[in-house]
């Protein structure tokens, strides 16, 4: 047996959609689906920059901007 690589989608029907090349022929195939989970830094990431920082979040002498600071990204300049 052969394998190859193909990229596809699920679509909200559930159906998978690949686009095979051009040389492989028509019939069944036998096909393996990998679901991508979110990475490590995807959650763990946030979740550790908010416990290393959650003093200094909480220290209102770090607030040192208020919403009167600064132009509006719109304002006229």
């Amino acid at each position: 047996m052969k394998a190859i690589e193909l990229i596809g989608a699920i679509d909200g029907d559930h159906r998978l959609r690949a686009q095979a090349p051009p040389d492989v022929a028509p019939g069944q195939v036998r096909v393996i689906v990998l679901v991508p989970e979110e990475d490590e830094a995807g959650s763990a990431w946030p979740e550790g920059v908010a416990r290393e920082w959650a003093d200094e979040l909480a220290d209102p002498g770090q607030d040192i901007y208020t919403l009167e600071d600064g132009q509006p990204v719109d304002a006229a300049g």
